[in-house]
């Protein structure tokens, strides 16, 4: 207010800011700037956070053999490599260069994680039974290895150093860093694989391995065995995901996936702060060509360690005057080769598409017999040579016997029974087949051999046969060839006629694939998981194995069911030599 002196009248001036009839002014205007602030945060929770991306990557190492298990303490990258069919531990600089041997006593060693402070390797070594691993740890950079008191499948320890988790057989346990005080966490039908805990040790993430349906799904549970959850439900069907890893601050999960377009990097947005978006998509952070797996992230945060992987195999037969492995049918990458018993024609699988093929001995005249998104293995000849019996799956289906004419047609199931069917192997007269079957589930079920009647469909069990598979019917139909599920060195023998099982043979080590010659008086197998693998044979009515060719320092190439190996007509070995590329690459990324 100000007076008038001249009036005597008081006057009143005007506000600058209007009364509003519903409140306080400052109440009003403070209204306004909190309902623009939230907003401001719904939009910003609605909206899609800027995606990491890989901006360079660089090649690490330059030998192509096989690598896999990478972990780093950011200056060495230390992972497994295979061969002469032995996994070894390997290093390299972060930065490239030659890799370079592990020194440690083992035949088999297996990396798994590095600990915090960088002075020691968790790694495992393969037992005797060659089911499980038994873990060590070995200092970095020298030292002698020391055996912690567990076994498993897979290992690694809490960011802390405290605490490990062990994956052993169907469960998943925790113990304390040095193996002690082994306790359950949670167990259940399928395995468990590449667990890892969270950076604040809350949570462990884990692969869930569907050894049946052959699919992968990550999953996660607290640290007290509560909140277990698939960590991307319907997200793929089949799930193929597999072995995440955090990046060093936390705020990244990176995993593998595979699809179609084949196995690549992708990573997953964590919760930070008090607030969430709404969405949290994976984010794929590579595309092809090559095959991403084992990715291990930089301590730095700046890189993504993997191995880039150009799967190719080369079909080779033994070439008796050179005594060198050859190639045959032009050295196409392809297994599972068969023979019809005129030896003019010859069926085989493709790597790595796994589709069926038929041609003539000398390559002409190929035709495909299988399509996608079929995957084949192990085909037949009839002994007519006018079909083909083999074995098919689609992503997360069981593998079924198919038989097809071997002019083409559409493949046509065989049995509708609920089981996966292995090793199609024709009676001599061509109207059974004996195959091996094992659960769809992980049920009790025992794996066992069965014979089906190809005109009236009706399936009997081998008497005996439990716990057998890999049949191989001789070419007079007299005898059956398996072997055990639990002890690959034994070799068995069924005869038709007494329908009775005895031991063959056995041997120290596994016996690989099995073959009859062309005239049924020898069985030819492979060594391949000894420390001296060789091609060799045993008679009919002889016990002692006989070494044909030493396999030592070839490269296998790994097929649906491990390395295959055959013989040609004239009993020459068949293999498929691997001439994949493995390196380990560096991805450079960037995280919003």
């Amino acid at each position: 207010m100000k007076r008038d002196t001249t009036s005597g009248h008081v006057q009143v001036k005007a506000s600058a800011t209007p009364i509003s009839p519903t409140g306080h002014p400052r109440k009003w205007a403070l209204g306004i700037v909190l309902a623009a602030i939230l907003a401001g945060v719904l939009w910003w929770l609605s909206s899609t956070p800027p995606s990491p991306k890989v901006t360079g990557i660089n090649q690490i190492t330059h030998d192509g053999i096989d690598k896999r298990n990478l972990v780093t303490d950011g200056t060495r990258i230390y992972f497994t490599e295979r061969a002469d069919a032995r996994d070894q531990l390997f290093q390299v600089s972060a930065n490239g260069g030659e890799t370079a041997p592990i020194s440690e006593p083992f035949t088999d060693a297996i990396s798994h994680d590095i600990s915090r402070d960088r002075s020691e390797l968790l790694i495992s070594s393969i037992t005797p039974d060659e089911e499980e691993e038994q873990f060590s740890t070995l200092p970095l950079p020298v030292g002698s290895p020391r055996r912690l008191p567990i076994t498993g499948l897979s290992a690694a320890w809490s960011r802390d150093g405290r605490r490990l988790v062990v994956c052993k057989g169907s469960t998943l346990y925790l113990a304390n860093r040095d193996g002690t005080d082994l306790r359950k966490l949670l167990s259940g039908q399928e395995t468990p694989l590449a667990a890892r805990f969270s950076p604040d040790g809350t949570r462990i993430r884990f692969t869930m391995f569907n050894s049946v349906q052959l699919t992968y799904s990550l999953w996660e549970v607290q640290t007290d065995g509560t909140g277990l959850h698939a960590l991307f439900p319907g997200w793929h069907t089949p799930p193929n995901e597999c072995c995440g890893r955090w990046t060093s601050d936390g705020r990244y999960y990176v995993f593998e996936s595979t699809d179609a377009s084949g196995t690549n990097v992708w990573a997953l947005p964590e919760p930070q702060g008090l607030f969430r978006r709404a969405t949290r998509r994976p984010v794929q952070l590579t595309t092809g060509p090559l095959a991403y797996t084992s990715v291990e992230p930089d301590r730095d945060g700046q890189k993504l360690f993997t191995v880039g992987t150009q799967p190719r195999g080369e079909l080779v037969r033994y070439d008796s005057r050179s005594k060198l492995f050859v190639p045959f049918l032009g050295g196409i990458s392809a297994g599972d080769v068969d023979f019809s018993r005129d030896g003019r024609w010859v069926t085989y699988i493709t790597y790595p598409d796994s589709l069926l093929w038929r041609s003539r001995a000398d390559g002409s005249e190929r035709l495909q017999l299988s399509y996608p998104p079929q995957q084949a293995a192990l085909p037949h000849w009839s002994p007519d040579g006018t079909q083909i019996a083999f074995v098919a799956r689609q992503s997360g289906k069981p593998w079924k016997i198919f038989l097809v004419s071997a002019q083409g047609g559409s493949p046509q199931e065989l049995l509708t029974e609920n089981f996966n069917e292995l090793d199609p192997s024709w009676s001599a007269d061509g109207e059974r087949l004996a195959y091996g079957r094992l659960p769809i589930s992980v049920a009790p079920e025992v794996p066992a051999i069965f014979v089906v009647d190809l005109k009236t469909k009706q399936v009997a069990t081998l008497p005996g046969s439990d716990g057998l598979f890999s049949p191989r019917v001789s070419p007079d139909g007299h005898f059956l060839a398996a072997l055990p599920c639990r002890d690959q060195s034994k070799l068995m023998l069924f005869d038709f006629q007494t329908q009775k099982w005895s031991e063959w043979a056995k041997m120290v080590g596994q016996i690989g694939f099995i073959s009859w010659s062309k005239d049924g008086k020898y069985l030819y197998y492979d060594t391949l998981t000894t420390s001296s693998p060789f091609f060799g044979r045993v008679k009919l009515g002889q016990t002692q194995f006989e070494p044909i060719v030493d396999l030592k320092g070839i490269r296998r190439f790994l097929g649906p069911f491990a390395e295959w190996n055959g013989i040609d007509p004239d009993g020459f070995p068949l293999l498929v030599r691997d001439v994949s590329t493995h390196e380990i690459y560096a991805l450079d990324t960037e995280w919003p």
